[in-house]
């Protein structure tokens, strides 16, 4: 990489971080470095092995939404690795299972009776709208839009697994932004696209890595390091300098030592809270209100490894009954559809809490029994005997859209925007419900504004926030 280039330093090596030094690299961009916490990439997308099973952060799938272009690079870089897989999860409701993605023939024979009436008098009363002063919150649009009965048995209580508040006390953007089916004429559209024919290509489909999830950044890492980037794990941000205004250097810690790094570009993946907390000198009072005023929903991920070479056909299974603690439970080798090895198969329950919590400081044996009683209350009990229990505990999981979370993001957003050289981006840096193949296309994106001399074009990348707010999370 010639020495003429500028450097660009890339906090985190989820798919961002591993997607923007990819492109700068085998552009001829920039020289980069990635600093990364953990010893692996993938972020919070990544995989990792248990017990010669390679199982992932929670349930992933890259949709066939994603860039065109992204996806040629992909399909390059993993080759026969990258499967074309069939959805086929299904979701617990009034004690039924109803395929997920929904198709015609469950919602016609498999629907309880009570949710199917309540659903279609709520489609009737559509028909005669009434004007309503409720302000507007995740509540109220999605109640506009689907009616209260979709809403009370299945999105508010999922609603308040995931993000630990009331309907009501989340912003209307949560609604917009990671409710694809947010009304009857888009529902309708998902379940159509379930027959042969009306359904746009890849319908019902996904692609997954042979090894995990975690392969899509890790055949990114291996393809930018070949081009010259360089890699540092174990690295834990501590500061990024920017005295008299533009950005100076990094400093972090690894292995109980204190470096720094001089550069002119920092590129953040990191959560947009820590970035703001980690500027030196530090933000202004008013910045670091913000930064606390905005926060994430924690994640517990549970792996039971059985004794078995499958527990059940499905990929995932999805539970927003109030009284089954968590959210969802996935195999990873119905993702992969890998036999190997056998006799051997791991299951991953999702438990969403706030870091600090009760759950939070459970023991495995503990959070393992939790689990067990959640299976058996859905008719699903893990009967083969385990070989071992693991936990992973993610601090920043899901971003909270509460009410006037927007005031808090601009405020924030803007202070970051106007240090030259620093640049947010990435699910995490951008406080954003979204999928890898948006923050890949993202990644993408800030190369495209980035030129040889160092220079970024500002206004492009502010083009390319537009499209980013558009992005709608995919199911």
């Amino acid at each position: 990489m010639p020495k003429d280039l500028p450097q660009v330093i890339i906090l985190g090596a989820g798919p961002a971080g591993v997607g923007a030094a990819y492109q700068l690299t085998r552009k001829g961009l920039a020289r980069v470095t990635v600093l990364e916490q953990r010893d692996a990439v993938g972020g919070n997308a990544g995989s990792f092995e248990i017990d010669g099973v390679r199982v992932d952060y929670g349930s992933h799938r890259l949709h066939p939404a994603c860039d065109p272009e992204i996806l040629a690079d992909l399909r390059d870089l993993l080759g026969e690795d990258l499967r074309d897989r069939p959805r086929h999860g299904r979701i617990r409701l009034q004690g039924r299972w109803i395929h997920f993605p929904l198709k015609p023939t469950d919602l016609l024979t498999k629907l309880p009776p009570g949710f199917a009436l309540g659903a279609g008098w709520d489609t009737l009363r559509k028909l005669f709208p009434r004007d309503s002063d409720r302000p507007e919150t995740f509540a109220s649009v999605l109640e506009r839009g689907l009616g209260p009965t979709i809403c009370r048995e299945f999105y508010f209580p999922y609603a308040r697994k995931i993000w630990g508040l009331e309907p009501d006390q989340l912003s209307a953007a949560q609604a917009r932004r990671r409710v694809a089916a947010n009304s009857p004429a888009k529902m309708l559209a998902k379940i159509s696209a379930a027959l042969p024919g009306l359904g746009k290509p890849g319908a019902g489909r996904f692609f997954y890595p042979r090894r995990g999830y975690g392969q899509i950044s890790e055949c990114l890492f291996e393809a930018a390091r070949q081009e010259g980037a360089e890699f540092i794990f174990g690295a834990r941000v501590t500061g990024i300098e920017c005295e008299g205004g533009p950005v100076r250097a990094v400093t972090f810690e690894q292995r109980g030592e204190t470096r720094r790094i001089p550069s002119e570009h920092v590129w953040s993946t990191l959560p947009i809270t820590v970035t703001a907390r980690a500027m030196t000198p530090p933000a202004p009072a008013e910045v670091l209100s913000a930064a606390s005023a905005m926060s994430f929903r924690g994640l517990i991920l549970i792996y039971l490894v059985l004794e078995r070479d499958r527990c059940s056909e499905y990929d995932a299974h999805y539970f927003p009954e109030t009284e089954i603690p968590i959210s969802r439970l996935s195999e990873p080798k119905n993702y992969s559809g890998v036999s190997e090895p056998r006799g051997r198969t791991v299951l991953c329950a999702e438990l969403p809490c706030h870091d600090g919590s009760a759950e939070w400081k459970m023991s495995d044996d503990e959070l393992a029994d939790v689990v067990a009683q959640s299976l058996a209350a859905a008719g699903l009990p893990a009967d083969s005997r385990i070989r071992k229990k693991v936990t992973r505990r993610l601090r920043f999981a899901y971003p909270i859209y509460s009410l006037g979370y927007e005031d808090h993001f601009q405020k924030l957003d803007g202070w970051l925007a106007e240090i030259d050289g620093l640049l947010t981006f990435g699910r995490q840096g951008l406080f954003a419900h979204d999928n890898t193949h948006h923050a890949l296309y993202m990644a993408y994106a800030a190369a495209q504004c980035f030129d040889r001399t160092g220079d970024f074009d500002r206004p492009r990348w502010m083009s390319f926030r537009e499209v980013f707010e558009s992005h709608v999370v995919e199911d």
